[in-house]
C-alpha cells in the first residue's frame, strides 16, 4: 500500500526532510497589500520575504489558506493518483481554517476518487485522513515527521492513525517571539491572545519576552523573561531537561524566523544539542515559514517535542 503524507505550509521541517520523505505541501497564500505570495516552503523565497517585505510593520499582510475547492483540485492532480492512503496534517484548527477547508474537500475527494482512479488504471480503494495537529509551526512538524517516518518504515495505516491520534495530544511546543508587535497586532487575528495590550506596552518598554506554550489546541504564556536572549536560553534549557527526562519521539523540531544557520548561535541551543546527542534524539532544524512570520514576526524561535508536559523550568 502506498501511504502519503501532506502538510500545510505553516508546518516547520527542513526542506530536505520534505524532499526525502515525499511530503506534499498545501500552499498558503499571503496577501501583502495588492500583492500575493504563495507559500510553498521555498527557502529562498521565504528568506526574501523576511528581508524585503516583513520588515515593514505598516503592511497589512494576511494569510489565506487554500479553499476547499483548491484542495480538491490539488489532490486530484497530485495525491489521488500517487497514493492509496493519505494523512493530511494541518495547523491547529483553532488558529487556521486549513483543517476545516481540508475536511470539507475530503468528502468530495472520497466521493469522486474511485471513478478517477479506475479511469487512470489504478486498482484498489483510496483513503484519506485529515488530522488537526493541535499545534503550530515546529509543533505540527513533530507530528508530520512522525507520520512520514512511520510511512517510510512500512507501518500499517491503522497503526499510524492510532499513533498520530495519541501523539497530537502530547506535543509540547514552545516559542519566543522576536517582536511582540506581531503577536499582539497580527496574531490576535488568529485568536492568539497571549500578549494583551498592557503586557505589550510593558513588555516593549522593558524588553520582556513571553515564552508561549502551544498544547492541545491552545496557546498561553508560561513565562515572561527580561531580554530576548535569556528567554530563548530558558526555553531551550527547559526542553533539554525534558529530553534527559525522556520524551516520546525520536526527534525534536526547531525553527527560526530567519537564516536557520543562526540557530547554532542562539543561547541555550548548545545545551539542547548536547541533550539530544546524549539521548540519540534527532534535531530537525528549519527556517520558520513565511506563513508563520506574518503572525509571529522575524526572529521568533520555536521548539517542540512529543512527550509529557511538565511545568516550565522543571
Amino acid at each position: 500500500m502506498r501511504i502519503g503524507v501532506v502538510a500545510d505550509a505553516s508546518c516547520d521541517l527542513p526542506p530536505e526532510f520534505y524532499r526525502d520523505h515525499g511530503i506534499d505541501i498545501l500552499p498558503v497564500v499571503i496577501r501583502i497589500g495588492e500583492q500575493h505570495l504563495v507559500d510553498v516552503r521555498d527557502p529562498q523565497a521565504t528568506l526574501r520575504f523576511y528581508a524585503e517585505q516583513l520588515a515593514d510593520k505598516g503592511v497589512d499582510a494576511e494569510t489565506q489558506p487554500l479553499p476547499a475547492e483548491a484542495i480538491y483540485t490539488r489532490f486530484f492532480e497530485r495525491i489521488v493518483p500517487a497514493y492509496d492512503y493519505v494523512f493530511c496534517i494541518t495547523a491547529m484548527a483553532s488558529r487556521s481554517p486549513m483543517f476545516e477547508n481540508a475536511t470539507k474537500a475530503s468528502f468530495a475527494i472520497l466521493a469522486d476518487c474511485k471513478p478517477a482512479r479506475a479511469a487512470a488504471g489504478i486498482a484498489g480503494p483510496f483513503a484519506l485522513r485529515i488530522v488537526d495537529s493541535k499545534n503550530l509551526f515546529s509543533g505540527a512538524g513533530v507530528l508530520v515527521a512522525e507520520a512520514a517516518k512511520l510511512a517510510r518504515a512500512g507501518a500499517h495505516p491503522h497503526d499510524i492513525r492510532r499513533r498520530l491520534d495519541e501523539l497530537r495530544e502530547n506535543i509540547c511546543g514552545y516559542m519566543v517571539p522576536g517582536d511582540l508587535y506581531y503577536i499582539r497586532n497580527r496574531g490576535i487575528k488568529k485568536g492568539e491572545r497571549s500578549v494583551g495590550l498592557i503586557s505589550y506596552a510593558i513588555g516593549s518598554a522593558l524588553d520582556i519576552k513571553p515564552v508561549i506554550l502551544c498544547y492541545r489546541g491552545e496557546t498561553q504564556p508560561v513565562a515572561k523573561v527580561r531580554n530576548y536572549e535569556r528567554a530563548v536560553e530558558r526555553m531551550f534549557e527547559h526542553v533539554a531537561r525534558q529530553i534527559d527526562h525522556g520524551i516520546d519521539t525520536g526527534h525534536v523540531c526547531v525553527s527560526y524566523g530567519g537564516d536557520p544557520d543562526y540557530i547554532d548561535q542562539l543561547p541555550g541551543y548548545p545545551a539542547l544539542a548536547a541533550a539530544a546527542q546524549r539521548n540519540n534524539i534527532e534535531i530537525l532544524r528549519s527556517l520558520m515559514s513565511a506563513t508563520a512570520a506574518v503572525n509571529v514576526g522575524a526572529g521568533c524561535v520555536a521548539v517542540a517535542y512529543g512527550g509529557e508536559l511538565r511545568s516550565f523550568g522543571e
